[in-house]
């Protein structure tokens, strides 16, 4: 059964076929994906195959992916969890995205801090990394405000638009949580 979490403002939970609507308007939304390394989904049906995508990766634990949903709406707002997800390793990577309407609101580290206590609790991570193009300021601001380190630069890491870009890799351990 797929945990939900809740933190004072907003519930996370699993991510269903119902919200393929919510997740197209973030994936296809140009701002939100101008830093997440695939392009605006243009398609309804792509956000439908990445529901299952989801779905996959947590039933096979490569991944965990919630749905970010304000208390008292309906409809997600993002998406947060875990890529790389390596039990036997103990790490994965966190991701996310928030659709720009509801950015500067301090939903994202809300629900950073939540999924991040989540990993190490109950998930017994003992590393969570993050990957994030140096030109995404504010999620570099959050991370480190979150307790991450930056580790340094991967080079040429991801593609977005033709384009190579370098990303901050960060990371947090288990015994610098805060």
């Amino acid at each position: 059964m797929f945990p939900q979490l809740e933190t004072e403002r907003l519930i996370l939970r699993e991510i269903t076929k119902e919200d393929a609507e919510s997740v197209f308007a973030c994936f296809s939304n140009r701002d939100a994906m101008c830093y997440y390394g695939q392009e605006a989904f243009e398609h309804r049906e792509q956000a439908e195959q990445l529901i299952v995508f989801f779905a996959d990766s947590y039933q096979n634990k490569r991944g965990m992916r919630w749905g970010i949903e304000r208390k008292g709406t309906s409809g997600l707002i993002g998406t947060i969890g875990f890529n790389a997800w390596s039990p036997k390793h103990q790490r994965a990577e966190i991701g996310y995205e928030i659709h720009p309407d509801h950015w500067r609101s301090g939903y994202a580290s809300e629900a950073a801090g939540c999924v991040i206590a989540y990993g190490f609790e109950e998930l017994n991570l003992g590393r969570i990394g993050a990957v994030v193009f140096k030109e995404n300021a504010a999620s570099s601001q959050m991370l480190l405000k979150l307790g991450f380190q930056q580790e340094g630069v991967l080079r040429n890491y991801m593609v977005q638009a033709g384009a190579s870009l370098d990303t901050y890799v960060y990371s947090m351990v288990r015994e610098e949580k805060r």
